[in-house]
C-alpha cells in the first residue's frame, strides 16, 4: 500500500485544505486565484499593516504579495501551509518597503547587549489583553514594532525571526527583550492616563 503524499510527517507534505484550488491556481485559472485572495487577503493585510502601521502601503504589498505568489506559486512545494507560504512573502515585501520608507531603518545594526533575561515583566506581559498589546505594539518604534508583530502576533520564534530579518539569533533576542520593555511600559502608561481620565 503506497502511502498518501499529503500526510504530515518528515519529508511529507501537510495537508493543504486548499489544495485543489492551488492546482487550479498552478494551472493559471484566475476564477481559483480570487478564491484564494478572498480567503486570504484580510488575514495578509494585518500582517503587513501591523508592521508598517500604514494603511495605503499595507494595502500596496498585500497585493503586491498576492502577484508574486500567482507567479511563483510553482515554488510552493507543500512544505508548509499555503497560508504561511503566503505570510513569509507579505513579510518580507512589508520589510523591504519599511525599509524604503524609513531611510534611517536598520536591521543590521550590531547588538553587544547581553541576552533576554526572563524577569517578572514578563509574566506581566502574559496577563494582558490581547487587544492592549495590539494597541500598545501600534505605538512602538518601527524596530519594536517589527519584532513584537512577529514574536507575539505572527508567532514566529527566534530563529526564524532572526532569518527573516538576516541578524543572529542573539540579535533577536536582545530587541525583543528591549521591545519587550518597551511594550510594558507603553501599556503601563495607556493604563494610568486611562485612570486619570476617569477621575
Amino acid at each position: 500500500m503506497s502511502l498518501d503524499k499529503k500526510h504530515t510527517g518528515l519529508g511529507k507534505k501537510v495537508k493543504n485544505i486548499h489544495e485543489e484550488l492551488i492546482n487550479d491556481c498552478l494551472n493559471g485559472d484566475q476564477k481559483a486565484q480570487f478564491k484564494i485572495y478572498k480567503l486570504y487577503y484580510k488575514a495578509m493585510y494585518n500582517t503587513s499593516y501591523r508592521i508598517l502601521k500604514h494603511q495605503m502601503e499595507a494595502e500596496d504589498v498585500m497585493q503586491e504579495a498576492f502577484l508574486d505568489a500567482f507567479n511563483k506559486i510553482h515554488q510552493y512545494d507543500g512544505s508548509a501551509t499555503f497560508g504561511s507560504w503566503l505570510k513569509r512573502i507579505v513579510i518580507n515585501k512589508s520589510i523591504d518597503r519599511l525599509r524604503k520608507i524609513k531611510e534611517n531603518f536598520s536591521l543590521n545594526e550590531i547588538e553587544n547587549e547581553p541576552g533576554e533575561i526572563i524577569d517578572e515583566d514578563y509574566f506581566e506581559v502574559l496577563s494582558m489583553k490581547i487587544d492592549a498589546i495590539r494597541e500598545g505594539i501600534e505605538k512602538l518604534n518601527d524596530n519594536c514594532r517589527l519584532i513584537l508583530s512577529l514574536y507575539l502576533l505572527e508567532g514566529y520564534d527566534h530563529q526564524e525571526i532572526a532569518e527573516i530579518l538576516g541578524i543572529s539569533y542573539n540579535a533577536v533576542r536582545t530587541r525583543y527583550s528591549r521591545a519587550r520593555q518597551n511594550l510594558i511600559q507603553t501599556i503601563r502608561q495607556s493604563r494610568f492616563s486611562n485612570s486619570l481620565n476617569l477621575n
